[in-house]
């Protein structure tokens, strides 16, 4: 019995361990030609778009060929999401909050270019080796702080998801408005109607909130862009303001 006799098949085929085929002959198929096939079509279709018969199709080949190099649609899904989400950047900062704001960035732009990235059901943590390579570029940099393992697992975790939810959020968002509507239009219309709605009697607070100029500060010429990255960078301080004082508590 080997070590690689403790690693389950589809972490194997995970981290692209060699495969061949029964006759000893090269494989005129693999897992990496199934996976860049599954990659193209999520593109190009999006997520619901990925069905093995399409893969399968794609290739050239029967559906029932495919499971001899993935064993399911979940399996096939954990791979795609390595395999897109690609390595990650080079990330030089002065300091870790620094870092971690230019991993959050990064982190970001890949699932901006492959929104279906977000809707990959999370079947398990981080395995696959790209996935590592993003969790080793975020430990690399708190590596300087006195945070111990569990909290820097937190820290990344914590910011990982909220890239995806926000990107997530956008892209549905988006996808809600009127056709041709921008959002600050759409938060415009969404805080004067609330403000009409909403009784300052039963809801105080939020009555106060949709009186507010909150939702009628963008102009309505401020690209989608801008107002999702204000968005974004607001969230994620608040999120590093939390880090700063667990790593202050952790320095005394």
């Amino acid at each position: 019995m080997t070590s690689d006799d403790f690693v389950p098949a589809p972490l194997r085929r995970l981290w692209g361990m060699s495969e061949s085929s029964r006759l000893g002959r090269p494989a005129s198929l693999d897992v990496k030609a199934v996976v860049a096939a599954a990659v193209g079509i999520a593109d190009r279709d999006g997520l619901d778009g990925v069905t093995l018969p399409k893969v399968a199709k794609s290739l050239g080949f029967t559906s029932m060929s495919l499971y001899r190099h993935v064993g399911s649609k979940d399996e096939l899904l954990t791979l795609m999401a390595d395999a897109a989400l690609g390595p990650p950047p080079d990330i030089a900062a002065p300091d870790w909050r620094e870092g971690l704001r230019r991993w959050a960035f990064a982190h970001r732009a890949v699932l901006q270019r492959r929104p279906w990235l977000t809707r990959v059901p999370v079947a398990g943590p981080p395995s696959g080796p790209h996935q590592i390579a993003w969790m080793e570029a975020a430990l690399a940099i708190m590596s300087g702080t006195l945070l111990d393992w569990a909290h820097k697992i937190g820290a990344m975790s914590l910011i990982s998801g909220y890239v995806v939810q926000s990107v997530r959020q956008f892209s549905e968002l988006a996808e809600g408005r009127a056709e041709g509507q921008g959002q600050a239009d759409a938060e415009r219309d969404y805080g004067r109607a609330l403000a009409r709605l909403v009784n300052p009697d039963r809801f105080p607070e939020a009555a106060r909130l949709f009186s507010s100029t909150l939702f009628e500060a963008p102009p309505s010429t401020t690209p989608d862009a801008a107002i999702a990255d204000a968005d974004f960078s607001l969230g994620l301080e608040l999120i590093l303001d939390g880090i700063a004082v667990r790593i202050a508590r952790s320095n005394t």
